[in-house]
């Protein structure tokens, strides 16, 4: 009995076993097909990624061409302040550019769209261009050690030149949209090495790798991706690897389970919820008169409150926000909170304005016209106090549609602001095109300012031609009275920053209002109270 008893086990494991390795070599066939599904869509992504570089890369020359095409049809050739000012023009509408210059005969730079060069350049190599023949490609180090390329077309005894920065010619976003992990570098007709992102991989640990070149301007593009990057594909399939393997083993065992269902995470589901709770509460960013001390108004800042009482900050949220479409509703209910909560304070001091950020997008239609129009006309904030901050997230598809639903806004008395102006050339050509009443010069400026001429430069030359457009400008990020007083002296009134209040929840900004812009009965009522207390306690 013992010894029947011993056996039936050891037949079983034998029958199991025979059966795992008959089911394997399905299972070994279906790998092999997978692995090269894999492989074939790999390297489609991979081909489909070096074109679209070295696309990129002829795109963004050819748009610095055609700007150079025209200084040179309009005859600039010389530094001239006309010549000069049609440079800056240029630099200001063409994203591209990060410097226009006129080089002399012996190639030495004359002057600049700012006066002066960006940094010392070295020559490192020049080399004509296959399909433009009046142009003529140098890589240049700058002083930093940063590459760029710099193209020069021939205007009389001088030149007319355009400094653009490598990483622009360089792929950022992957094909399925996550950013560009790969190594990727860009080559001149001459085998040069223009520029390159990433972390060349050995030729051991290079799983993919293409070039593709440009038959227009000659340059090429490499793109290789090392072997412990999964392409999207791999991670789109291998899973069916894994889950034909396990039902397998699962009916070779025999063994029935149940497999219980976890709760799917839905971030956008979850910010819905939010949503409805009221969970996204304003948070105010003072903005101050850096003559008179004055609180001009404020900033509205959304922060996600979880129910734990965890703070969330814009940045890890905002972006899905757009992309699924809620940013919209979580803009109506930011500004219907701000009416109910700060309405009151607010609409009582008709010289402050409330400022609300609004992504691109948000400027598509008509409706937003309606939207601020029925939210604030039953507020106590007048829509004269009402500031909209067009932010860069979204690059604006329809100018002229844009145009139309600002100019729309301004009729009711709204004012339009510009965020974060100076840290890319949309924000110029916003400036320039969408006729706003208010620019903010970003905080990587105010930062240099006093310790960069170029920055410095910069920002003089923003001011300027904000007060010719007859626009206000606010600097943002300001944390220390040097740069308070650096402000002033370039002509900037409005600020924010740190160094005047860090974002505040809204009973801190109301107290804040009342310590600061006391209205006259409410100053009196504490002066009677206090005077009261006084007698009753003698």
């Amino acid at each position: 009995m013992g010894l029947g008893v011993r056996a039936f086990p050891r037949r079983n494991l034998i029958a199991i076993a025979v059966g795992i390795v008959l089911a394997g070599v399905p299972l070994i066939a279906f790998d092999l097909w997978l692995d090269r599904l894999v492989e074939g869509q790999g390297w489609a992504e991979v081909t489909t990624a070096g074109r679209r570089a070295v696309s990129l890369a002829e795109q963004r020359l050819s748009q610095t061409m055609a700007a150079l095409d025209d200084l040179a049809t309009r005859g600039v050739t010389s530094c001239a302040p006309a010549h000069v000012e049609a440079m800056r023009q240029a630099a200001f509408d063409t994203s591209t550019i990060k410097e226009v210059a006129i080089l002399g005969p012996e190639g030495q730079t004359l002057c600049t769209q700012l006066g002066s060069p960006f940094g010392q350049r070295k020559v490192i190599s020049t080399e004509s261009l296959t399909g433009a023949q009046a142009y003529v490609l140098d890589i240049v180090r700058i002083t930093n050690s940063q590459r760029m390329v710099r193209l020069r077309r021939s205007v009389g005894a001088n030149s007319i030149a355009a400094l653009v920065p490598v990483m622009l010619l360089l792929p950022q976003i992957a094909v399925d949209g996550s950013p560009f992990a790969a190594y990727a570098q860009l080559t001149s007709r001459d085998g040069i090495l223009i520029g390159s992102s990433g972390e060349r991989p050995d030729e051991d640990n290079a799983r993919f790798s293409i070039s593709a070149k440009s038959e227009k301007l000659g340059i090429e593009s490499q793109i290789v991706v090392p072997r412990g990057l999964v392409p999207a594909a791999q991670a789109d399939l291998k899973w069916l690897s894994m889950f034909a393997t396990g039902a397998i083993i699962l009916i070779l065992t025999g063994f029935a389970m149940m497999i219980p269902r976890r709760r799917i995470v839905n971030p956008v589901a979850d910010m819905q919820r939010a949503l409805a709770a009221g969970e996204f509460v304003p948070y105010y960013q003072p903005i101050v008169d850096i003559r008179s001390g004055q609180l001009r108004g404020a900033e509205v800042l959304v922060r996600w409150k979880k129910p734990d009482g965890t703070l969330v900050l814009p940045g890890s949220f905002i972006p899905l926000a757009e992309s699924s479409g809620l940013i919209l509703d979580m803009t109506r209910d930011l500004m219907r909170r701000v009416c109910a909560e700060a309405g009151a304070a607010i609409g009582c001091r008709p010289a402050m304005k409330i400022s609300f950020n609004f992504a691109g997008q948000l400027f598509a239609g008509d409706a937003i016209v309606k939207d601020v129009r029925n939210i604030f006309s039953g507020s106590p904030i007048k829509l004269s106090q009402v500031v909209l901050e067009l932010t860069e997230r979204d690059p604006i598809e329809n100018f002229t549609e844009t145009r139309q639903i600002i100019a729309a806004l301004q009729g009711l008395g709204v004012r339009i602001a510009i965020d974060d102006v100076g840290t890319g050339h949309s924000g110029l050509s916003y400036m320039l095109k969408l006729g706003v009443d208010i620019i903010k010069i970003d905080k990587m400026f105010v930062d240099a300012i006093g310790t960069d001429r170029n920055s410095t430069t910069i920002v003089e030359t923003l001011v300027d031609l904000a007060h010719n457009m007859r626009m206000d400008v606010v600097a943002e990020g300001v944390e220390n009275f040097e740069q308070v007083m650096h402000l002033r002296e370039l002509g900037i009134r409005s600020a924010q920053g740190y160094v005047f209040a860090p974002p505040l929840p809204g009973s801190a900004f109301l107290q804040l209002i009342e310590a600061i812009d006391p209205l006259p009965v409410a100053a009196a009522e504490r002066k009677l109270a206090s005077v009261r207390g006084r007698f009753n306690a003698a």
